[in-house]
């Protein structure tokens, strides 16, 4: 596997230095600044290239050109923003970028109730606290028919942890959860996050997922035309939020995308934090199954709880088995004779870095860290594959 790093661009504190530091080889970027639903110019995408390059470095995967909130909901201006996604799509083609990772997620990309939650070690993790999320999304945002989402002994938890919330918790989750996100094209304050909620008022899960079919045939045939391969990424968490359709949470929700679109550009981010939050799927089987359309990976590992929390584990602890998925993965690429491009994700802040400013989730040490496990992990299943080791 190609060993890459996200680089959120000049203003991302982990420097294009620091990534060949960590021994990455290629580089996961977008122009964030551009991230709005215009089309990217070939000029602003060369400019791009050639500052990964000017470090060493190969661009090797955009994530991501964005997917606004009128072409899952196919209203408004929903055409004009079609054809720029596919103008972008263009543009990084000419730049010699092989892989497009994207999502489908309604109004929210991936999501947390905390962004620095401690661990035992000192250091902090993100995690998502599904009593948290009630007690927001109930008694905060008072979303409309939002206790029907929730089950009613998870409600009552929520009253009572409310009640011994500190000074500040309750403005502090509000922006973790709808405020903040990196490189997201729109920001959003409560009254206006409600009214986005009403778009989506008469989507259902089905009508999302047709939306889905209906975009990506369009972009595939770009994307043939172009030498490009598309990499929806998962869910995140893979659940449904705010009471939104959720249309790539599991195993059965992906094959349906690559059945309704048997193009050979249209593939997945085998993304393992985010499928393997979901108990219903098994990493390793997923791997192997959905095989030659698995065009990028995101290993990280996640730890579920009984009541459906989790939080970003070590890369190789979790639930999810990440030496049987790496092994997986390379038996794929040996069998076709191609590199995928991996990335390390979701790192926690540990050592120098809990005094700095970071993107969360996206430290230099822990990814750092979790790289270099990854990368022993390979060079160990290729020994073993080779004999050299027994």
């Amino acid at each position: 596997m190609k060993q890459t790093w996200r680089w959120f661009g000049p203003d991302d504190p982990v420097t294009l230095a620091h990534v060949r530091q960590a021994g990455a080889v290629g580089v996961v970027s977008a122009l964030h600044h551009m991230n709005r639903g215009q089309a990217w110019t070939e000029d602003e995408v060369m400019k791009r290239k050639a500052e990964i390059e000017a470090a060493g470095l190969s661009w090797d995967v955009c994530e991501s050109i964005s997917v606004p909130e009128p072409v899952k909901t196919r209203t408004g201006n929903f055409r004009t923003l079609i054809d720029n996604h596919k103008a972008s799509l263009r543009a990084v083609a000419k730049a010699g970028v092989k892989v497009c990772c994207y999502n489908f997620m309604a109004i929210t990309d991936w999501t947390r109730t905390d962004l620095d939650w401690p661990l035992s070690n000192g250091g902090t993790a993100l995690r998502f606290d599904v009593v948290d999320f009630c007690a927001y999304d109930v008694f905060i945002l008072k979303r409309r028919d939002a206790e029907a989402d929730h089950p009613p002994e998870r409600i009552a938890a929520a009253r009572q942890r409310m009640a011994a919330w500190p000074e500040g918790k309750a403005a502090q989750l509000e922006r973790n959860l709808i405020d903040w996100v990196p490189a997201r094209e729109t920001v959003y304050d409560r009254a206006s996050f409600l009214k986005q909620l009403d778009a989506y008022r008469d989507i259902t899960v089905e009508g999302l997922r047709e939306h889905l079919f209906l975009f990506v045939r369009e972009i595939s045939e770009t994307a043939e035309e172009v030498g490009i391969r598309l990499a929806i990424h998962p869910d995140d968490p893979p659940f449904p939020l705010f009471g939104l359709p959720r249309v790539n949470s599991t195993e059965a929700d992906t094959r349906k995308l690559l059945d309704a679109v048997p193009s050979p550009a249209n593939g997945v981010t085998l993304c393992t934090g985010s499928y393997g939050a979901n108990p219903a799927n098994d990493l390793v089987r997923m791997a192997r199954s959905l095989g030659p359309r698995i065009h990028f990976a995101h290993l990280r590992n996640t730890t579920r709880e009984a009541d459906g929390s989790f939080y970003e584990a070590e890369h190789l602890d979790g639930d999810t088995d990440m030496i049987g998925v790496v092994a997986a993965l390379r038996d794929l690429e040996t069998r076709e004779a191609r590199e995928i491009p991996m990335r390390p994700d979701h790192g926690h802040l540990i050592v120098d870095d809990l005094a700095k400013k970071v993107n969360p989730g996206y430290s230099c040490i822990g990814r750092l860290k979790g790289l270099a496990e990854l990368r022993g992990v390979m060079r160990t299943v290729d020994a073993y594959r080779a004999g050299v080791v027994q």
